[in-house]
């Protein structure tokens, strides 16, 4: 069975010695009831990572020496996903998905179409919530590099990214050419478009082929807005070589 993974700074890394406090060393020691002679990995999510083995347990906190340390490279190409907001907690569902998959940035955006709005306390709480997902995604699926979910998004400013991408594709359930044909880079940033469930607008769609995104489709079948990343992830990440 793998060893659970917990978030520390970069600097506790460096360590021979470190104590696991905070929310991490809580869940660590009182949730998951470490005990000493167990191993712990520890990630800064940012390709560092040390294998621990647990020496003591406080109330709160854990005891660990490091016995190995690596550094993972970040992935190549890296992979953003600009997914429209979802209405309920299909947010998140897609958040998650996306995270274990491996996808480096999620960019929501609040598309013409989207039944759910961020406006004013709502847009940092929902924030919050897609970050959190993303962070505990992140280390259930053991990963190094943990993806970094921006700002919410406009119209604007997503074309704005297509258009600096090094590839940059946007899904659509009419498009004629499959995203598994597409060629893809070798480094450079690839960057999706997952539309709202109620689809893109015409304006949209001119927006972002004026940015130079090409639309394509993912197969027969028209997949909901919480799933459609995490597979387009996954055709990406294969014909790029990272899977």
């Amino acid at each position: 069975m793998s060893a659970p993974v917990f978030l520390a700074e970069t600097a506790q890394l460096d360590r021979e010695h470190i104590t696991l406090t905070g929310p991490e060393g809580r869940h660590a020691a009182t949730v998951r009831r470490l005990r000493p002679g167990e191993r712990v990995d520890l990630t800064d999510g940012r390709g560092r990572y040390a294998r621990c083995a647990v020496t003591a347990t406080g109330r709160d906190t854990l005891e660990l020496d490091v016995e190995a340390r690596s550094q993972v490279p970040a992935p190549e190409p890296s992979l953003t996903v600009v997914q429209a907001l979802a209405k309920g907690e299909r947010g998140e569902l897609a958040v998650e998905t996306m995270t274990e998959v491996g996808v480096d940035v999620i960019v929501p955006w609040e598309a013409a179409h989207c039944v759910a709005r961020w406006r004013g306390d709502r847009a940092a709480k929902g924030l919050t919530r897609w970050r959190t997902t993303a962070r505990e995604a992140a280390k259930q699926a053991r990963r190094a590099w943990f993806p970094e979910v921006a700002e919410l998004a406009g119209t604007g400013d997503v074309a704005r990214r297509l258009a600096a991408a090094e590839l940059a594709v946007v899904l659509h359930e009419e498009a004629a050419e499959p995203l598994s044909a597409v060629a893809v880079p070798a480094s450079g940033e690839i960057v999706a478009v997952v539309g709202p469930e109620g689809g893109l607008t015409g304006d949209e769609v001119a927006a972002f082929a004026e940015a130079g995104a090409r639309p394509v489709r993912l197969g027969p079948t028209v997949l909901r807005t919480s799933t459609a990343g995490a597979a387009a992830a996954a055709v990406l990440q294969t014909r790029c070589g990272r899977w």
